[in-house]
């Protein structure tokens, strides 16, 4: 069960190949030579469209033929202003209105990554498709920001409504606050009120998720503030707080490095795994090799803090003493009794019950 989770987390971006009807090496042939040549070699450079499938920079262009940056923005604005106004691109409109359906069917706006790893397998292809999008006039990018990564949309009225949900729903989460992937859909949609109720699918709705930066899932896709500790999974010690917290209970170190290699498919030795929990605050040792999470009410300490700390409230008798401190430590009755005849810590009344000395 855990195993299936962490797989849809990894790959719950990713779209099943899209299928389009025209080829794009002959479309994009087609709308190039529809250019000067000067403006056709920018924009091969500039959407990798030759052998290479690198995508030069406006400075590295500039470098190669000796003018400016601006100069060569300026080439490249007039060669897709031409090309829109060519004859070709006007023959060429069913295929822009096919991808522009295709936009249409993943909710209208999509994140870049996901949309272009939808539409092509390999790299050549996807500046293919790059340099057809740009091209488009019914296309529109938006560019990574703080809060939000690079997307494209076919609508600005639901772009902006979709924006501004994510705002708000994140600022209705609290840093500690981990939600289910039902439960976070459901915040959402409190905040999408003013989207068409024909974009409002899970998969459409969970693709939305992904373009903020703000708001993220773990590999179990539980849900949160990016930046939650139980939400962005750094190293061993993220790993072994989601393990722990998904098991429910106190777990030997051992068996919390074997479960970060089953579930998360992460390389984790018991030793370097058990030197992690000593030191992250999140773990509190609970018994022989057994750590719970503090936020489960566990605090730190060895056997006699925890004494001290229930003999504190009032004075209990010896299997009260017991009773106590197994709630939350994990050892043999006859550890906690060692530790309770310590007469410079505590003091047994007439009466059978302990105070602290």
């Amino acid at each position: 069960m855990a195993k299936s989770a962490a797989k849809t987390a990894k790959t719950s971006k990713k779209l099943a190949p899209a299928t389009v009807s025209f080829d794009t090496s002959t479309l994009v042939k087609k709308l190039l030579s529809e250019v000067p040549e000067r403006a056709r070699e920018v924009l091969v450079f500039r959407f990798g469209l030759g052998t290479a499938s690198r995508r030069d920079t406006l400075e590295a262009i500039g470098e190669r033929w000796s003018i400016t940056r601006e100069r060569v923005r300026q080439i490249e604005a007039a060669g897709i202003e031409a090309i829109r106004n060519s004859k070709g691109f006007k023959d060429s409109q069913d295929s822009f209105t096919e991808l522009s359906d295709y936009i249409h069917s993943l909710g209208g706006i999509v994140p870049e990554d996901v949309l272009l790893s939808g539409l092509a397998g390999d790299e050549k292809a996807k500046n293919r498709f790059r340099f057809l999008l740009v091209v488009g006039s019914s296309f529109f990018r938006e560019r990574e920001t703080e809060d939000f990564y690079a997307r494209w949309h076919v609508d600005h009225k639901t772009a902006d409504s979709v924006h501004t949900a994510l705002s708000r729903l994140y600022e209705t989460l609290d840093d500690a606050e981990v939600l289910s992937e039902g439960e976070i859909i459901n915040k959402f949609l409190d905040e999408l009120k003013e989207v068409n109720s024909a974009y409002r699918d899970e998969e459409v709705l969970k693709r939305w998720l992904t373009i903020s930066k703000t708001i993220s899932k773990n590999p179990l896709s539980e849900w949160g503030r990016a930046h939650a500790p139980a939400i962005r999974t750094k190293g061993i010690r993220d790993y072994a707080y989601l393990v722990i917290k998904q098991k429910g209970e106190p777990m030997h170190f051992g068996d919390v490095a074997k479960s970060i290699v089953e579930v998360f498919s992460k390389k984790a030795h018991v030793a370097t795994t058990h030197n992690e929990l000593i030191k992250d605050s999140r773990f509190v040792l609970v018994g022989r090799g057994l750590y719970a999470l503090a936020e489960w009410g566990y605090k730190p300490g060895v056997v006699r803090d925890v004494i001290r700390a229930v003999l504190t409230k009032k004075p209990l008798t010896r299997e009260e003493v017991i009773a106590e401190v197994k709630k939350v430590r994990y050892v043999k009755d006859n550890t906690i009794l060692v530790n309770l005849g310590d007469t410079k810590h505590f003091k047994r009344q007439k009466d059978g019950t302990y105070i602290l000395a």
